[in-house]
């Protein structure tokens, strides 16, 4: 299970013609997209590369509004407990809309059953990323180290049940080398304690990690994508020297349970047609993303298999959250 990609092929997923009951719904006024994460982190970047895309389209502003905690629990609790009528969405990641059902043991809402999927953005890939302090210039060199010093280096991540938590979690149980994990609030300021050597290293969204390589900050040994990523061509693949790792998380817009379909239907298309244009591809892929778009339809069947999937993740882990 852990060796599978995310459905690799949602990336060119075939695009519907327009639902003529799209333009069906109209909003007369600004509409705000919850963030469950720090400003600066992929979440948050994300969100407002969408929401900036898709106020032309919608003809009112999408408002960004960030509320931490709780690894996105709090604003997708906020999402859950909204009015269902178009005006708000949330901002998801694997972590808040899939591996969060199993992580924790109680949730004051279900993560399909209290939203209505709108659409899946992209497929979002990390760079394993160390100080510079790290004696380590390979991944290869980082699993000897780890293994000579167990519990020694500290992984930063986004918090508990992130995509750097689990891209890690994955990363031991497949070199069987173990790390004292360091959670913070979001991806941004984990990334600040790897700047700073408060930490040794991160599986960061290439998003939150890009600037820092190019700066010289952090070092990084490997992506987690199955093959190199072409704006990043002299950083390997993990799998080159871990045969079989490969780590994909993914981003994606919901709506809350029972907004009506007109607006799920002009919401999803005003993402599709955003995702389908090239400079957005473009500058997706540069921030280490497969631009998506999916349909509200798809993206609720690539949920619930996202569901069962992390499901196994959090058993590997042995992580559970009052």
């Amino acid at each position: 299970m852990h060796r599978r990609t995310l459905l690799p092929g949602l990336a060119a997923l075939p695009l519907l013609p327009r639902a003529a009951r799209a333009q069906a719904w109209n909003p007369d006024r600004p509409i705000r997209m919850l963030v469950g994460f720090a400003a600066g982190g992929s979440t948050d970047t994300t969100a407002r590369i969408v929401a900036q895309a898709i106020t032309p389209a919608l003809g009112q502003q999408v408002l960004v509004e960030n509320r931490t905690g709780a690894g996105g629990n709090v604003a997708t609790e906020a999402a859950a407990r909204a009015a269902p009528d178009g005006y708000t969405l949330v901002m998801a990641s694997m972590g808040t809309h899939a591996v969060n059902q199993s992580l924790y043991r109680t949730l004051p809402f279900h993560v399909a059953k209290d939203f209505s999927a709108v659409s899946l953005v992209a497929l979002s890939h990390g760079l394993l990323v160390v100080h510079p302090s790290v004696p380590a210039r390979s991944v290869t060199e980082l699993v000897a180290l780890a293994r000579a010093r167990p519990g020694g280096l500290n992984a930063g991540t986004g918090g508990l049940g992130s995509s750097q938590h689990f891209a890690a979690v994955l990363f031991e149980h497949e070199t069987g080398v173990r790390f004292t994990q360091v959670h913070y609030r979001g991806g941004a300021p984990a990334m600040a304690d790897l700047v700073s050597g408060r930490v040794d290293l991160i599986f960061a969204p290439v998003v939150e990690s890009i600037q820092q390589v190019r700066a010289g900050q952090v070092r990084p040994l490997g992506i987690t994508r199955r093959e190199r990523a072409p704006q990043l061509a002299e950083v390997p693949a993990i799998t080159e020297q871990v045969p079989g790792f490969v780590f994909t998380s993914w981003l994606g817009v919901f709506a809350p349970a029972g907004t009506p379909a007109p607006a799920v239907a002009r919401l999803s298309e005003a993402i599709q047609a955003a995702m389908r244009v090239p400079s957005m591809r473009d500058r997706m892929a540069e921030l280490g993303y497969d631009a998506v778009g999916s349909t509200a339809e798809e993206f609720s069947t690539f949920q619930q298999s996202e569901i069962t999937r992390t499901a196994e993740l959090v058993r590997i882990s042995g992580a559970t959250v009052e």
